[in-house]
């Protein structure tokens, strides 16, 4: 009796705790990171981009409060791994600016592989997990 007890005690500590990291794994899979940069050659790079699914990787203009602004540039992502994705600004940006690099989805808009967002619109919108933006912050240089 001791012996079963013990071996469904361990059963489920283990089944517990892979149901945790996998939980972890899927918004641990979600990331961008990026490197102050030279941005006067018209682009933004990102080191890495990490997406679930085909989506954007959408540059925004930002400051010490860290709420993302304007869009300036934005790249298609393809699901998985994403590495050195350049992106084309869209308007000038000064040596010294802070730029956020956000990963957003590909969900909500009329049309497939057109990006659609707008500040503060849901199509093509930002992803969050738990809340919080992906997104990385770089200085231009």
């Amino acid at each position: 009796m001791k012996n079963t007890l013990l071996r469904i005690t361990l059963g489920l500590g283990i089944l517990t705790m892979t149901g945790t990291a996998l939980a972890g794994g899927m918004s641990g899979n979600l990331a961008v990171k990026g490197s102050d940069q030279d941005v006067s050659g018209g682009t933004v790079v990102t080191d890495m981009v990490m997406a679930e699914k085909n989506g954007w990787l959408v540059v925004h203009r930002t400051d010490k409060a860290m709420k993302p602004g304007p869009v300036v540039a934005y790249a298609p992502l393809k699901k998985g791994e994403n590495n050195d994705v350049v992106a084309i600004l869209t308007e000038s940006v000064e040596s010294g600016d802070m730029l956020m690099l956000m990963l957003h989805g590909e969900d909500g808009g009329m049309k497939t592989g057109i990006f659609e967002y707008t500040l503060g619109a849901k199509e093509d919108g930002p992803i969050k997990v738990d809340g919080k933006l992906v997104m990385d912050v770089i200085t231009a240089k």
